[in-house]
C-alpha cells in the first residue's frame, strides 16, 4: 500500500511544487526534475519487483463503486514499460526544450503526466482507470497547446474533442458493465462470463471499445494524432509511444480479458467488428505513412498502425492474443519513441521536417541515423532485434487463433503493413545514406549532445536485449495472459 503511494505521490507533488520554485539556473531545475523522475521509476520497479498483490483503496463511492489501485500481471507491463522509458524521455528533453519556451511549465505537466499514467496503469476497477484515463487528457492538454500558436490551439481543440467523444462511448460501457456485472474490479476472465450473447451487451462492448480506441488512434477515431504532432517532439514520444496512445490500447485489453471476458465475446459479431477495424487501421496507417513525405507526420502514420497491431493482439481474444498485444506495447514503446527521438534530433540541429531534405544526412548525423536504421530494421521486423519477437508472437496467434474469416484476414493484414512498414521506414535511411547532399550543404556532423545520445544508446541496448531474450519475456507475458502472475 505504501509504495503504491509512494509511487504516486512523488511525480504528483514533484509536478505541483516545480512551478513555486524559483530555480537559480536551468541546469538545476533540470536536475531537480530528473531527480524526481528518477525516483518515480525506482519506487515504480521495486513495485515491479515485488510483483502482483499490492493493493491501495482510496474511497468507496457507493456499492460497487470505488477508487482503487492495484497491481496485477497486466500492470506489471505497462508500469514497467512507463518506468523505464520516462526517465530517458525527460532527459531527452532537456536539450530538446532549450530552444523552447515555457521550460518550466512544459516540465510541470510533463512530470504530471508522469504521475496520471501510472495511476491509470495501476487502476484496480474501471472505474478508476476511467476517471485517470480522463485526467490523462486534462494533463497532457496544455503539453499539446505548449507553442500557443494557431495550429497548436487547432490541435488541442481535436484532442479535446476526441477524448470527450471517447469518453462519453466509455461511460456507457461502465454503466453497463457495472449493472448486468459482478462490479468494475479487473479480474481475468471477466464478469460476464457466464451471461451469454447478449446483443446490448455486445452493442455496449463494440461502443466502449471504440471509446478507449480513440487514444490508441483506431480508424476512424485516428484524425487527432496527426494533428497532434505540431507539439514539441518530446511531447509527441510522450503521445505516441509511452502514454497516451498505450493507455488506449492497454483500457482495450483491460475490457476485453478483464471485464467483459473472452468466454462471453468470443465468436460474436462484435468481435468480428473490433477485429475488422483493428486489421483495417493495421494497413491503412502504413498505406499513408508511405505517401507522407513530412518526417514526423510518417511516423505519426506508423503509430496509427502499430497501435492497431495491439488491438488486434488483443481483439483474437486468446491467450496468444494477448502475448503478442503485451509483447507489441512493449517492443512498440521502445522502437518508436527511438525514431521519434532520431526526428526531434533531426528538427532541432538542423531545421529539416520533410524525407527529401535528409539526402546525405548519414554523413552529418552519423549517430542519430545509426540509431534510427536500428530502430527502423526493427520496426520492420528484421531477426533477432525487438519487432521480429512481438510480430511474430501477433502472426502465430493470428494463425493459431481458429477463426475461419477474420484469422487469416489479420494475418494478411500483418504481412502487408510489414512490407509497407519497410518501405516507408527504410526509405528514408536510404534517402540519409545513399543519396548526395544538397547543393551547397557541407558534411559537418551535427549530432545532438550527451542528453540526447544517451537515451538513443540505451534504447538501442533495449531494443537489441527484448529481441535476443524473447523466449524469457514471451514465457513471463504467456503466464501473465494464463493468471499466474
Amino acid at each position: 500500500m505504501a509504495l503504491i503511494a509512494a509511487t504516486l505521490l512523488v511525480p504528483l507533488l514533484g509536478g505541483l511544487a516545480l512551478p513555486l520554485f524559483r530555480f537559480r539556473s536551468r541546469r538545476l531545475r533540470a536536475w531537480c526534475v530528473e531527480a524526481v523522475t528518477l525516483a518515480t521509476s525506482v519506487l515504480a520497479g521495486l513495485l515491479c519487483l515485488r510483483g502482483q498483490g499490492s493493493e491501495l483503496p482510496l474511497f468507496c463511492l457507493g456499492e460497487g463503486l470505488a477508487l482503487s489501485f492495484r497491481v496485477d500481471g497486466l500492470s506489471l507491463v505497462f508500469t514497467g514499460l512507463i518506468a523505464f522509458l520516462w526517465p530517458l524521455a525527460t532527459l531527452y528533453a532537456f536539450e530538446y526544450m532549450a530552444h523552447e519556451e515555457r521550460e518550466k511549465a512544459f516540465f510541470t505537466w510533463y512530470t504530471l503526466s508522469y504521475a496520471v499514467t501510472l495511476a491509470v496503469s495501476m487502476a484496480a476497477n474501471l472505474l478508476t482507470l476511467y476517471v485517470f484515463y480522463e485526467f490523462l487528457t486534462l494533463v497532457t492538454l496544455p503539453l499539446v497547446t505548449h507553442k500557443r500558436n494557431g495550429a497548436s490551439l487547432r490541435a488541442g481543440w481535436k484532442y479535446v474533442i476526441y477524448s470527450l467523444s471517447g469518453a462519453a462511448l466509455a461511460f456507457i460501457g461502465l454503466a453497463v458493465l457495472l449493472h448486468h456485472g459482478s462490479g468494475t474490479e479487473f479480474v481475468l476472465g471477466g464478469s460476464l462470463a457466464a451471461e451469454g450473447g447478449d446483443t446490448l451487451l455486445i452493442v455496449v462492448f463494440v461502443l466502449a471499445f471504440l471509446g478507449f480506441s480513440v487514444k490508441a488512434a483506431m480508424f476512424p477515431l485516428h484524425a487527432w494524432l496527426p494533428a497532434a504532432s505540431v507539439a514539441p517532439t518530446p511531447v509527441t514520444a510522450l503521445l505516441h509511444a509511452v502514454a497516451v496512445v498505450n493507455a488506449g490500447a492497454y483500457a482495450c485489453m483491460r475490457l476485453i480479458y478483464y471485464c467483459y471476458g473472452t468466454a462471453f465475446l468470443s465468436g460474436t459479431w462484435g468481435q468480428t467488428a473490433v477485429l475488422a477495424l483493428a486489421a483495417f487501421t493495421v494497413v491503412f496507417g502504413s498505406a499513408v505513412a508511405v505517401r507522407e513525405q513530412h518526417f514526423k507526420r510518417r511516423l505519426v502514420y506508423s503509430t496509427v498502425s502499430n497501435l492497431s497491431y495491439i488491438l488486434l493482439g488483443a481483439a483474437l481474444m486468446t491467450p496468444a492474443g494477448m502475448v503478442g498485444a503485451m509483447t507489441h506495447m512493449v517492443c512498440h514503446g521502445l522502437m518508436k519513441i527511438t525514431l521519434f527521438y532520431c526526428a526531434g534530433a533531426v528538427l532541432v540541429k538542423t531545421g529539416r521536417e520533410y524525407v527529401q531534405d535528409l539526402r546525405g544526412y548519414g554523413k552529418k548525423m552519423p549517430f542519430t541515423f545509426a540509431v534510427y536504421t536500428l530502430a527502423a530494421m526493427a520496426l520492420v521486423g528484421v531477426p533477432p532485434l525487438a519487432g521480429f519477437l512481438s510480430k511474430w508472437n501477433l502472426l502465430t496467434a493470428a494463425a493459431g487463433s481458429g477463426l475461419p474469416v477474420m484469422g487469416y484476414v489479420s494475418v494478411g493484414a500483418l504481412i502487408v503493413s510489414a512490407i509497407l512498414t519497410a518501405i516507408y521506414l527504410l526509405s528514408v535511411a536510404v534517402t540519409a545514406y545513399f543519396m548526395p547532399l544538397n547543393t551547397g550543404e557541407t558534411a559537418e556532423t551535427c549530432d545532438p549532445s550527451w542528453r540526447m545520445k544517451v537515451p538513443f544508446a540505451v534504447l538501442s541496448c533495449a531494443i537489441i536485449a527484448v529481441g535476443l531474450l524473447g523466449a524469457p519475456l514471451t514465457d513471463w507475458l504467456s503466464r501473465i495472459a494464463a493468471g499466474l502472475i
